[in-house]
């Protein structure tokens, strides 16, 4: 994508933001030299709920046995 002018980004600010919504990123230069770019805002991550794998996970009883000893051995 070519440089967009400083004098172009104003006069054509809501193309360029309607263009940066649908992902474009759009480099605003002043003459030839590049100053400044406008990219999309960061979406914010969902926050995470508690106990949101409740019913997929299960975790038996074997979970809280002691590992066989040649096991044991490959951890130290």
């Amino acid at each position: 994508m070519d440089p967009v002018t400083i004098h172009k980004a104003k006069t054509d600010l809501s193309k360029l933001i309607a263009r940066v919504e649908a992902g474009e990123e759009i480099v605003i230069a002043r003459g030839k030299t590049p100053v400044a770019r406008l990219v999309p805002v960061a979406k914010p991550k969902p926050k995470r709920q508690f106990g949101s794998m409740k019913g997929k996970i299960r975790v038996t009883e074997a979970f809280f046995e002691p590992l066989p000893e040649e096991e044991l051995k490959l951890w130290e």
